[in-house]
């Protein structure tokens, strides 16, 4: 079946059961692979992506559900050499070891900025208990949140928005 979504902006024609994962269409006929295949059962994360500005588990969402709606994944954030500042954050904090986890955090922590540019430790700690790093690298993560949380309230303030 042909199924239309829309992801990072562009719309794609795409050939799939619309039962089928929308990880899968990602991955397989997008050719966009920042989202991982961790778990399939929505209890890593590796996998996170944004719906309408929402994290959420795109090895749980089937793709027949996203008609009229918008995918946001970590492509659709910044490039290497321009990054947004969530990605910034996680480099400058080194929050990455094998890096596994490291798109679905940075898609987790986006959605939580975008929403609240200046999360309390409690908020951010809550926010992300979804999404594991196997690595143990969960106080670099944090503190690229708190970083990339500075970095936005600082833009915020210099363009004179309140």
């Amino acid at each position: 079946m042909t199924l239309s979504i829309e992801v990072n902006g562009s719309k794609h024609s795409v050939e799939a059961d619309p039962s089928t994962p929308l990880l899968y269409v990602l991955r397989n006929n997008l050719e966009l692979n920042g989202a991982k295949y961790g778990c399939g059962l929505g209890q890593c994360g590796a996998c996170t992506v944004h719906i309408d500005g929402r994290a959420v588990f795109s090895c749980l969402t089937p793709v027949g559900a996203l008609e009229g709606r918008h995918v946001r994944t970590i492509e659709g954030l910044g490039t290497i050499e321009q990054p947004n500042p969530v990605q910034k954050a996680f480099q400058d904090e080194q929050a990455a070891q094998c890096g596994y986890c490291i798109a679905g955090m940075i898609m987790r922590a986006q959605a939580l900025l975008d929403r609240n540019t200046t999360p309390t430790d409690e908020e951010i700690r809550v926010h992300m208990q979804p999404n594991l790093c196997r690595c143990g690298t969960h106080m670099r993560i944090l503190r690229a949140i708190r970083r990339a949380s500075d970095i936005l309230t600082d833009n915020r303030s210099s363009a004179g928005v309140e």
